[in-house]
């Protein structure tokens, strides 16, 4: 009966709920109001509940989001980190006998430990009748009939010792059906005194462990593989962002473009407004020189400022609304009239 109550429990499936292969797409919402400007624009920001409440038997209860299993648990429902996979009424997961207990295999959980626990007591009790019957049969002590039947002995060891493991958790799971509880449920909320909304009295609670119908598995282990459906690859050609001034939906990509090269063009168009204006400083205090070929390219405006092969100085890092000319340009314009023309290059 032993070995036939372990087999079951450590065979069967303990209530594994099967994975999503997506998250699950009506919990996305977006919400303008979180959203963050970028470029003047508002970028409504991705809102996803990692929470939700439920509720049982008219009280609420809050369950979690499964990164893993991309679902949302089920009440009493837990991720199990040595099976990997979420388990409907999640106990604990047992070394000894190999599997997680859950909803599917606690009854025959506990029926192999209770009954460990009546066969460690029967061959006990058994082992020490044996050894009054040597101690009857041969006139002799209790020494000389321990050394007739010595195996006698060491079953008594062992079983006094084992005694105490399965008798402790026969009585601590006892303990847990009478109130409804799972040992992950009490070892992890003991402290924070919650009410137990599963508890229904401790003849319903037993009833409820041993003589409801053990739901059916959500897994068809048999079955063969089947080949995962590819999703329709989503195509947002526009992102939920909204321009202060129109109102007008813009695609996000074309907004990063459109700022990289605004950016860009105002940094160059600074860059030249600085050094035209330094040449027409000096040139308003008298210092006028003969214009040469280094002050013209290819026939522009003579007031545009000189493309310089040099080193490019360029406005990135600098905050906006602050356009003080540094003095390396001031030393770069101090000797264009040296210079050779040269050729604007885009």
């Amino acid at each position: 009966m032993v070995l036939g109550l372990l087999f079951i429990t450590s065979s069967g499936d303990p209530g594994i709920i099967p994975r999503n292969s997506h998250p699950p797409e009506e919990e996305f919402s977006y919400e303008s109001c979180a959203s963050v400007e970028v470029g003047g624009r508002q970028t409504p920001s991705l809102q996803f509940p990692r929470t939700k409440e439920v509720m049982v038997n008219d009280m609420p209860v809050r369950v979690k989001y499964c990164d893993t299993c991309m679902l949302y648990r089920p009440p009493r429902c837990s991720h199990c980190s040595i099976c990997n996979n979420c388990v409907e009424r999640f106990d604990h997961h047992c070394p000894w006998v190999g599997q997680c207990i859950g909803v599917r295999n606690y009854r025959y959980f506990f029926l192999f430990v209770s009954s460990s626990t009546i066969l460690c007591i029967y061959v006990f009790a058994m082992s020490a009748l044996y050894i009054k019957i040597l101690m009857g049969n041969y006139h002799s002590t209790v020494w000389k009939a321990m050394k007739e039947s010595p195996a006698s002995v060491v079953l008594m060891a062992y079983c006094f010792i084992s005694l105490w493991f399965v008798g402790g958790l026969t009585g601590f799971h006892l303990y847990l059906i009478g109130t409804n509880q799972t040992t992950y449920e009490n070892f992890r909320y003991r402290a924070d005194n919650r009410p137990n909304v599963y508890n229904q009295g401790c003849l319903n609670n037993f009833l409820e462990v041993f003589f409801t119908k053990t739901k059916p598995s959500r897994n068809k282990f048999r079955a063969f593989v089947q080949d995962e459906v590819p999703r329709p690859p989503t195509i947002r050609t526009q992102e939920s962002e909204v321009d202060e001034s129109g109102g007008v939906r813009r695609a996000k990509v074309e907004d990063d473009l459109e700022i990289g090269g605004d950016l860009l063009k105002i940094s160059q168009r600074h860059n030249f407004e600085e050094v035209a204006e330094d040449v027409r400083s000096r040139g308003s205090n008298g210092q006028h020189h003969e214009p040469t070929g280094a002050d013209f390219v290819l026939g522009s405006d003579p007031q545009a400022p000189v493309a310089r092969p040099e080193t490019r100085h360029s406005s990135w890092g600098r905050r906006s609304g602050s356009w003080e000319i540094s003095p390396d340009i001031l030393n770069m314009n101090s000797g264009v009239t040296e210079q050779k023309p040269v050729a604007l290059k885009e």
